[in-house]
């Protein structure tokens, strides 16, 4: 007898799963504000008869499920955060509160994994080992992982291997990633201040004009992609946001710089680091500035186990040999599910969930971000299917 067909228990959960995803869209709540999404999450895991923690990492919710035999654990994680954006779809579903939307399916990552609970949990008799279900927040702002770490979510039991997915409207409904190695880059957030000396607008010659200063060093520091990096390595390097000055007729005493830094390599994240420190401080004293930086890592390069991405292939050739596969397909975006997958064996895969004709075809972020629902079945027969290769032995 084989494994349970989780992709059948799946499609026989499409309503409730649409019902749930629908509802958390909402009612959308940004990092560290998922009180309400927690709510339905532990209420739903309570009754399924699983042992649930609620405020870890200060909104997330975790749950265990143990099987009738000693065996490995394993983590199942979805993230639960919205995202400060307003909505534009006219759906029936659309976001009830203004200024937020799900705008890059974490409400169905929710909803899936809540399915793969209630379809892992009538087979807890079958099961050697245990589930560890971890509903995270604040992956938006790159501190949920984090938090939950740091409240314990990998002791007590720790996880022998880490499984997630995201859903991905860059590729249509009926593709699935599996990337072993370096998948989604870590990701730095910097501020740079560049201090001047303000004067009259008509009088440049009596201060040191910041916003000059700037304007150079945002031209030059994309010279440290193409000249520092090595080309078969990957960077990037991305202003996001400059203020300064008050008036039109005055040259301000300072400005500030918000940017993004991408890597797949820690030593390349490292190096891009010092280049843009030296640029910046060197730019700024040419015109008579100084220049001041700080960098905070947001999250981790997603390192995708090979032997987990290996067994998770043929798991998915099997259970799913219709789904197109993409195994060197690898993204800039990042994800702080890093932190859960650092130093243990993990893989997180993408869920295709676009369609183009019905038109959900919007990018992660964008106002009119949405995805084909269908998305939501395959992911929760994947994800249970997934779990099951460590959990569930395969009976002849």
């Amino acid at each position: 007898m084989s494994r349970p067909d989780f992709r059948a228990e799946a499609a026989a959960l499409r309503d409730p799963l649409i019902a749930r995803r629908r509802e958390i869209h909402q009612h959308p709540e940004i990092a560290f504000e998922e009180v309400r999404t927690a709510g339905i999450v532990a209420r739903r895991l309570v009754e399924l008869g699983l042992e649930v923690q609620t405020g870890v990492g200060r909104t997330g919710v975790v749950a265990l499920l143990e099987g009738e035999r000693p065996g490995p654990t394993v983590l199942l994680r979805a993230d639960m955060d919205a995202l400060p954006v307003q909505e534009e779809n006219a759906v029936e579903y659309r976001s009830l509160t203004a200024g937020k939307m799900h705008a890059c399916g974490h409400d169905g990552h929710t909803s899936i994994l809540l399915a793969v609970a209630e379809m892992l949990t009538r087979h807890r008799e079958e099961m050697a080992g245990r589930i560890k279900f971890v509903f995270q927040p604040a992956e938006e702002i790159g501190q949920g992982a984090a938090a939950m770490v740091a409240d314990g979510v990998l002791n007590d039991p720790a996880p022998e291997v880490v499984l997630g997915l995201h859903l991905w409207n860059e590729l249509p409904v009926g593709e699935v990633v599996l990337t072993p190695g370096a998948f989604m880059a870590g990701a730095e957030r910097f501020r740079l201040r560049v201090e001047g000396k303000g004067t009259h607008g008509a009088l440049p010659h009596q201060g040191h004009d910041p916003i000059l200063a700037m304007g150079h060093i945002v031209t030059a520091l994309q010279s440290i992609v193409s000249r520092n990096v090595p080309p078969l390595d990957t960077a990037v390097i991305s202003a996001g946001r400059i203020a300064g000055g008050e008036a039109f007729n005055i040259i301000p005493q300072r400005v500030e710089l918000l940017g993004t830094i991408r890597t797949f390599k820690r030593e390349t994240r490292q190096q891009v680091v010092e280049r843009l420190e030296a640029l910046a401080t060197h730019t700024a004293r040419a015109l008579g500035c100084t220049a001041a930086l700080e960098a905070q890592t947001v999250a981790l390069s997603v390192l995708n186990d090979a032997g987990v991405i290996g067994r998770l292939r043929g798991c998915f050739e099997r259970v799913a040999p219709e789904l197109r596969r993409h195994e060197a397909y690898r993204t800039m975006v990042s994800e702080d599910v890093s932190y859960l997958m650092e130093g243990r064996a993990g893989a997180y895969f993408f869920v295709g969930s676009a369609n183009a004709a019905r038109g959900l075809n919007y990018t992660h972020h964008h106002p009119r971000f949405d995805i084909d629902e269908d998305a939501l079945v395959i992911g929760a027969g994947l994800l249970a299917s997934a779990a099951a290769e460590w959990v569930m032995e395969e009976k002849i």
